[in-house]
């Protein structure tokens, strides 16, 4: 099965970086909120926005905070594996903010 791959919309000449499925199932947990700044009023199919603040705090800190949908209060501490570490690198070192998933 061919993997993925993200295209920075915003870096049109930037080769795509690959996603295995699991990492593709896990971009959501990186994507800017709606309400960040800049953040497009409307994004494309497949599309995604990230925050460099966010992102290059992900990277520095090698970590991320995920809520639960059932405890909206708090949230849990996750370490970074190597293959969201890579992601988030590529991201924050080619300050891509616009990208699409190409199948």
């Amino acid at each position: 099965m061919a993997h993925s791959r993200l295209v920075a919309l915003d870096h049109p000449d930037l080769p795509p970086f690959s996603l295995s499925p699991r990492l593709r199932s896990q971009l959501v947990y990186f994507q800017a909120a709606p309400s960040a700044p800049e953040h497009p009023a409307e994004l494309g199919e497949k599309e995604y926005w990230f925050d460099r603040d966010e992102v290059a705090k992900w990277v520095m800190e090698g970590v991320f905070y995920l809520v639960s949908p059932l405890d909206t209060e708090n949230a849990t501490e996750v370490e970074l594996t190597e293959e969201q570490d890579a992601l988030l690198t590529w991201l924050d070192f080619n300050k891509v903010r616009h990208a699409r998933v190409v199948e």
